[in-house]
Formats: structure tokens, C-alpha cells, sequence
């Protein structure tokens, strides 16, 4: 078998690095208390990443439109990963690393939230889009790994998954979003 390739060392693996996240706790009720007043307040959650990021911004914001486990309202979250006539048209005429920036510039106003996702923290387009949620006074929210790259400045509340490796490090991220989603449709249950 090759390296690497041994079933249960992934899941000792990935035991492990949730296991590191125990006391990650207050800072993701932190994240989701965050949302939640944003959210009630009438404002709306933007969320970005790259990759397999972009998958988890996406399903995030099909969890907080749709339903994750109860039935509540539509909530007004937007994954700016999905218009792929915007993404390519900012990535022709102005780069890659300006796709979500634009975005975040054209539609997020203050008191928005945006949500990034990045596994290394220093993306490009990720750290240009917080840069410019900012500028806005929109707040910021960053899912990581290792000590959250360059995006760690540039978050309000951050979440690092203690790993180096993306697939741990966004194993992790699910777990804490999933649980925020959890947060979220008990503050707006019965709305």
C-alpha cells in the first residue's frame, strides 16, 4: 500500500485534529452569536473561498437559505463562489485576485458579514475581499488552519483548525460550521 494510503491512520488523523479543536468552542459561539445579531439587525452574510472552500462557502449559504435541521425562514446568506459569469469576467478584465473583491465592493454594505474560508490564510482574492469588507465596515469572519496566515489581521473573529494538511484543516472547518448552522436555526426558529 502507499504511504499515506492506510485507513486508519487517516482516521487516527483526523480524531486528532478535532480532538484539538475542544477548546475551540467559545470562539465559534462567538462566530455564531456575530452572525446571529447581524442577521437579526437585517443585514446579510456573504461568503467566499477557493477550491474545496468554495464548496464549504456554498454550502453554507445553502444551509442558511434552505434549512439545515429545522424549519425556520430564509435566511439572507450568498456565497459569492457561485456567479460564473461575474468570476470570469472579473477574473478576465482585472485578475483573480480581484473576483471576490469586486463582488464584496458591489454588494456588501456595513454590518454585512462576510465569511472567508481559507485553509492556508493567504489567498489572494480571499485577503483582498476582507481588505475591502473593511474598507466597507462590513465585519469579518476567517476559517483557517496552521496560525491563520495573513488573514488572521484581518479578521474580527477568526477560527484556525490546529493542521497543516487542507482536507484536515477543512474537515475541521465542517464540523465548526455545521455547528454554527445549528446556532442559527435555534435563534431563528419559529420566525
Amino acid at each position: 500500500m502507499p504511504p499515506g494510503h492506510d485507513w486508519s491512520a487517516a482516521v487516527e488523523s483526523h480524531l486528532a485534529v478535532i480532538g484539538g479543536m475542544r477548546t475551540a468552542g467559545p470562539r465559534i459561539d462567538a462566530i455564531a452569536t456575530l452572525i446571529i445579531e447581524r442577521l437579526k439587525d437585517g443585514s446579510h452574510l456573504y461568503l467566499a473561498g477557493n477550491g474545496g472552500s468554495a464548496a464549504d462557502a456554498q454550502h453554507v449559504a445553502a444551509e442558511l437559505t434552505g434549512r439545515f435541521k429545522t424549519a425556520r425562514r430564509p435566511l439572507p446568506a450568498i456565497a459569492l463562489t457561485t456567479d460564473t459569469s461575474a468570476l470570469t469576467a472579473i477574473g478576465n478584465d482585472f485578475g483573480f485576485e480581484q473576483v471576490f473583491e469586486r463582488q464584496v465592493r458591489g454588494l456588501v454594505r456595513p454590518g454585512d458579514v462576510l465569511w472567508a474560508f481559507s485553509t492556508s490564510g493567504n489567498s489572494p482574492n480571499i485577503l483582498r475581499a476582507l481588505g475591502a469588507a473593511r474598507e466597507i465596515g462590513a465585519k469579518t469572519v476567517g476559517f483557517s488552519g496552521r496560525t491563520g496566515g495573513r488573514m488572521a489581521d484581518m479578521c474580527d473573529l477568526l477560527l484556525c483548525v490546529p493542521h497543516d494538511e487542507s482536507d484536515r484543516i477543512q474537515e475541521g472547518h465542517q464540523l465548526a460550521y455545521h455547528f454554527v448552522c445549528g446556532q442559527i436555526d435555534a435563534a431563528f426558529a419559529d420566525r
